[in-house]
């Protein structure tokens, strides 16, 4: 059975982007030569990327052309991907499809060999997916900020999402990745 991971970088007060769309440039308190290197070795145990609709379309308008860590790039835009969105026609990344019903998807995915998916960014993805008890692993590089404004990483909720934490890796620059297990993950 193939595992579902929940990937992303995270202020103190709980926010993945700023007050406005890919306002990430707290991202850079927490980059580094570490950072660089877990992110290269994330990249080896994944065979699938999911995104939402707005996250699939920065990334789609970024790495197609990157020129800043071609080896990343090379690794983001050969992967395959999916874009969950009900609103898409077609992607135009390429590797990408679109999915319309995320939760359906994964529970199919998640039967099939193969290696770890991983969803980046994309909250609204993210909440459809731990509610619906998908998620095995939420791996979260919490950055030494505080925003106090922005777009939460983790949506309201009517019960309690209990976690059990089953890792953790201070890096150099005060960031540290936390890695979670939910406890109602199938």
């Amino acid at each position: 059975m193939r595992k579902l991971v929940i990937w992303n970088l995270m202020t103190l007060d709980g926010y993945f982007e700023g007050t406005k769309p890919w306002d990430l440039d707290f991202h850079m308190l927490a980059w580094g030569d570490e950072l660089e290197h877990y992110a290269t070795e994330l990249g080896k145990e994944g065979d699938l990327l999911i995104f939402g609709r707005k996250t699939y379309e920065g990334m789609a308008a970024y790495w197609p052309t990157a020129t800043e860590a071609p080896d990343i790039a090379a690794y983001m835009n050969g992967i395959a991907k999916i874009a969950a969105s009900r609103t898409l026609d077609k992607a135009d990344w390429h590797n990408t499809r679109v999915v319309s019903d995320i939760v359906a998807e994964v529970k199919k995915l998640k039967e099939e060999a193969g290696k770890t998916m991983f969803v980046f960014g994309s909250a609204e993805v993210t909440d459809a997916l731990l509610k619906a008890g998908l998620v095995d692993e939420l791996r979260i590089c919490l950055v030494p900020v505080v925003l106090g404004a922005g777009n939460p990483h983790f949506k309201p909720a009517a019960d309690q999402r209990p976690m059990k934490l089953i890792g953790s890796t201070p890096l150099k620059t005060g960031a540290v990745i936390l890695r979670y297990e939910p406890a109602n993950a199938v």
